[in-house]
């Protein structure tokens, strides 16, 4: 896809990833991340930090199944704070930030628990309510004496959907988790559905696939110019979107492990688990990214690929220099590349944007 030498492979020393924000591309390495997003004058303003080597580079990082957190912290952490800088940008409004602190970590800790509601809580109840009127659960009951003192089964006081007889391991109970998992599966879909129908979401979308081209176009070796990157896929095996897929069917497979225990119960065990199925998730991404020779694992990762057609489009050139900006900075943290392979390029008048459009 180009006519520049390639980068040896073992050049290729970290999964970097990222994800898009408003009007930008926020990219992230071992020891650094960078935020490159267009103001609305065309101009692109980049905000670094230093990664916690704790994090990234120390014992978490390299241990399979917790490293998955990282993960977790990039989605929740970096990315929505990173999200939030790139709308002072759209609105020219910059300040001199950073994304520690007390309001970063209020910040993280609502939207964990926002995302935890929408897409465990709200999952698990519903599936809790099918199950109930499919029969595949009953409502919880007791024992009590009639006046002849004979044994009678009666619903349990104030019972409701959620007081039900808890089911062990078994068909009924890995039926219900099944549900639980298509209907979190057709909460994300029908979310990213909708933020794709907006104007905002589009091209954060495309800013996504730029995002993915530049990331695909480094991983073959190739030049990172804006008219190279853009001959790379859209797709990337690594992607969140792949992530948050797996996450779905992991769930179903490790709930039905533990049947259906009662409400209280069942509701802890999907806050618990979150660790888990992130650590399970990602191991599975990282092997299925590793050995995309094998046909089987194409195959295998097809589901992912789909999906991520959903929150990609196709980007223009502006959106891939944008994209380039922000991992030339991630790159030279990592001392691969000079200060000047990573100069921010002057303004491009005609990438000047104006706010929502």
């Amino acid at each position: 896809m180009g006519t520049a030498e390639k980068r040896p492979a073992g050049e290729l020393k970290f999964s970097y990833g990222g994800q898009a924000v408003i009007e930008g591309v926020m990219m992230r390495g071992a020891h650094s991340m960078a935020v490159a997003a267009r103001d609305p004058k065309g101009q692109i303003i980049v905000h670094e930090q230093p990664l916690s080597k704790r994090l990234y580079r120390g014992r978490i990082a390299r241990t399979p199944f917790l490293r998955g957190l990282v993960g977790l912290w990039d989605a929740l952490g970096l990315g929505i704070r990173a999200l939030m800088w790139s709308a002072d940008i759209a609105l020219d409004e910059e300040e001199n930030v950073s994304f520690n602190g007390p309001i970063g970590w209020a910040t993280i800790a609502v939207s964990m628990l926002i995302g935890v509601g929408i897409f465990f809580l709200l999952p698990t109840a519903a599936a809790t309510g099918i199950g109930g009127m499919l029969g595949l659960s009953t409502t919880a009951s007791e024992i009590v004496l009639d006046e002849a003192g004979n044994e009678i089964e009666v619903a349990a006081e104030n019972a409701n959907f959620l007081a039900y007889e808890a089911l062990p391991i078994g068909l009924d109970a890995f039926l219900i988790n099944l549900i639980e998992g298509i209907v979190q599966l057709s909460i994300l879909i029908v979310y990213i559905w909708f933020v794709g129908r907006t104007a905002d979401g589009r091209r954060i979308f495309a800013y996504h696939g730029a995002e993915h081209k530049t990331i695909n176009a480094y991983e073959a070796g190739d030049e990172l110019a804006p008219e190279i990157v853009s001959g790379y896929p859209i797709e990337h095996p690594r992607c969140g979107t792949a992530f948050l897929l797996t996450v779905v069917f992991v769930s179903v497979f490790l709930f039905s492990l533990i049947g259906r225990p009662p409400f209280a119960l069942l509701v802890l065990s999907r806050v618990i688990f979150i660790p888990i199925i992130a650590g399970v998730a990602y191991e599975f991404l990282k092997y299925t990214a590793s050995n995309l020779d094998k046909a089987w694992i194409r195959f295998m990762i097809q589901p992912n690929l789909a999906l991520q057609r959903l929150t990609t489009n196709e980007p223009s050139l502006d959106m891939i220099e944008v994209a380039i900006v922000s991992f030339n900075r991630v790159l030279l943290s990592e001392g691969i590349i000079e200060e000047a392979e990573a100069a921010i390029p002057a303004p491009r008048p005609e990438a000047a944007h104006s706010p929502g459009g």
